[in-house]
């Protein structure tokens, strides 16, 4: 399809814009609602999982407009406003608008897709150990399920249990550790625009391969060898599947897949003054 209405180039083009407010707006209000009135707004319109009974369908649309830190809204942003401008300055408003929104759903349920088998997963190593606990499989389920900041809790019973190996109440404890574990990995949620970001990053490398990235402001590196070595250093790990990761790897694959199916569907080829 040819017909994208260009706009001017211009710096703040609208939806980029209005994205960029309505991002800062929401990310004020989670703290100020939270610190005043007690409010976590983050519970209704952050992303829950499939399984977890937090999940509402808006969810795929509003954990795009949250995030949890500083650092986490500046770097999206910052990408969003980057490579962002420039599609719509190319494409205009209305086809960057319903790209950003596809991209950012599409990812949603390509992790929440993701989500529901590691979670499946995880209940299935949780029923076997509940099945069978013992000091040998306690220790086992803590190399390969706890995250690293839950470990000292978890190590500090198993030494108790190693040094007490025949308490019952110590094996009961390791039993309601683990589904404890399991619930707070079941109910916790995703935020952030990485999804639709990372769209949009496989699309400005497709459309201005050549341009300079320079990553950090300092490393200049081509725009498509930039988005080649970030998509397989998200497959990597999203694949190593670090009990201490928290980062949506497969969201951000989703985004890119996505992206790269409408380029496809919608016949976007890379302008002719870009090189």
């Amino acid at each position: 399809m040819s017909n994208f209405s260009p706009l001017s180039n211009s710096i703040f083009p609208p939806v980029v814009k209005n994205l960029l407010i309505i991002n800062g707006i929401l990310f004020l209000a989670t703290y100020v609602f939270g610190n005043s009135l007690g409010i976590d707004i983050s519970q209704h319109l952050a992303l829950y999982s499939f399984n977890s009974p937090d999940f509402r369908i808006w969810q795929l649309i509003t954990h795009l407009f949250m995030h949890g830190d500083i650092s986490h809204i500046f770097g999206n942003m910052l990408a969003l406003w980057m490579f962002g401008a420039a599609l719509e300055n190319l494409w205009g408003s209305k086809r960057f608008l319903n790209y950003y929104i596809l991209t950012g759903i599409g990812a949603a349920i390509f992790h929440l897709g993701v989500r529901t088998v590691e979670l499946n997963h995880t209940a299935n190593k949780l029923e076997t150990y509940v099945s069978s606990p013992s000091v040998s499989h306690f220790r086992d389920y803590i190399t390969d399920n706890v995250a690293e900041r839950y470990q000292p809790e978890f190590e500090k019973l198993l030494l108790t249990w190693e040094a007490n190996p025949q308490s019952i109440e110590i094996k009961n404890n390791s039993v309601a550790y683990a589904q404890q574990l399991y619930q707070a990995d079941l109910n916790t949620p995703t935020i952030g625009a990485s999804g639709a970001v990372f769209g949009i990053l496989l699309a400005f490398g497709l459309l201005f391969p050549n341009v300079m990235i320079y990553v950090y402001f300092f490393f200049p590196i081509k725009a498509k060898y930039f988005v080649m070595l970030y998509g397989v250093f998200e497959l990597y790990n999203g694949f190593a599947n670090n009990p201490g990761d928290n980062v949506a790897h497969f969201a951000h694959l989703g985004g890119m897949l996505i992206g790269f199916i409408l380029l496809k569907i919608w016949k976007i080829k890379r302008p002719d003054n870009y090189f």
